[in-house]
């Protein structure tokens, strides 16, 4: 018998959590979902019944749930992951609030297992994880010694608001939600601005990429771009080798793993777009050339449905990975 809770069940990531979890099967008993108290009461349907929405308090994390699958925040994780770790639950976190917690797991199923010394686990930030998917993919072959990554990543990523702001633009209308507008424009700046000029968004991916590889001293470097596409984010790779492959060699490896399409046919017009990522499980790659200007260095592009792989649905791969490991 498997309790489990969704916090954050009306939001973007939270409302794609339950159609995973219906449409993926997912072994679990109970299912309890939770959001803030304007959402509270609200109905949502689920298989052949429906489930009624709870607010979220502090009473709620001394119930015996197993697992919750939390996607509200920040701040609100911080507050109440350590509450439902200490009634016994395993956290499976989709904020930034821990991610770079060195007690804490940060995890891709395809890439790392989580220890659970802790029984909270980070999920990444939506365009590591379909960066370090393939990346740890040619690390096993050929060897990483340098990664520059450029994000175009779409209006989805900033949840419902993101999208309105895409609408709104469309209709002449001013946003609410970035600082310009977003539609016929891109912002070259994701999250806040540090002091060393980086955005928040880019730090995350710099040091989110070193952890869930277990490379601390990899040079990374990242630029983060919002553009006007409602869904699925697009990622070009500037990947340093330790071995000199070619780029047959480089398209094979990607061929028959799993959670990841190769599309990579110039000749025929043939790559990744996001068009084609939006609503998919895999991460697709393509674009695959050597950089003439480094040694031992080539160019992947790489698009993911953002909400998908890169959020909700790496959560449920996170829930099923240890859902299986307990039959064993």
């Amino acid at each position: 018998m498997t309790k489990v809770a969704v916090i954050g069940a009306t939001g973007l990531v939270g409302s794609t959590i339950l159609q995973l979890l219906e449409t993926k099967n997912i072994e679990i008993s109970e299912l309890v979902l939770f959001a803030s108290k304007r959402s509270a009461g609200k109905k949502i349907p689920f298989k052949d019944y429906e489930l009624t929405v709870r607010e979220l308090t502090e009473a709620a994390t001394k119930e015996p749930f197993d697992y919750v699958l939390m996607s509200a925040g920040g701040q609100t994780s911080l507050h109440y992951s350590p509450l439902f770790e200490e009634n016994g639950a395993v956290v499976i976190d989709n904020s930034s609030a821990w991610r770079m917690n060195p007690e804490i797991d940060l995890i891709v199923p395809e890439v790392n297992h989580p220890s659970l010394d802790r029984k909270i686990i980070a999920n990444p930030n939506c365009s590591t994880i379909q960066s370090v998917s393939p990346l740890k993919i040619l690390q096993d072959a050929f060897g990483l010694t340098r990664v520059a990554y450029t994000t175009y990543q779409s209006v989805s990523g900033s949840g419902w608001a993101g999208i309105e702001d895409l609408n709104r633009g469309e209709r002449g209308e001013d946003p609410l939600n970035y600082p310009y507008p977003i539609y016929d424009n891109v912002l070259p700046h994701i999250d806040d601005f540090l002091e060393n000029g980086y955005t928040k968004e880019e730090e995350k991916m710099i040091d989110e990429t070193r952890k869930i590889l277990d490379l601390p001293e990899l040079p990374v470097t990242a630029t983060c771009v919002r553009v006007p596409v409602k869904s699925s984010h697009s990622i070009a790779m500037n990947v340093t080798f330790e071995e000199s492959p070619t780029v047959k060699e480089v398209k094979q490896v990607f061929r028959n793993k799993p959670g990841i399409t190769l599309k990579d046919d110039p000749d025929h017009l043939e790559y990744p777009m996001p068009i084609d990522a939006a609503g998919k499980d895999d991460i697709i790659v393509g674009r695959i050339r050597k950089d003439n200007s480094l040694e031992n260095t080539f160019h992947v592009w790489s698009v993911s449905d953002n909400i998908l792989k890169g959020a909700a649905l790496n959560a449920v791969q996170i829930l099923n990975q240890l859902l299986k490991e307990e039959t064993k």
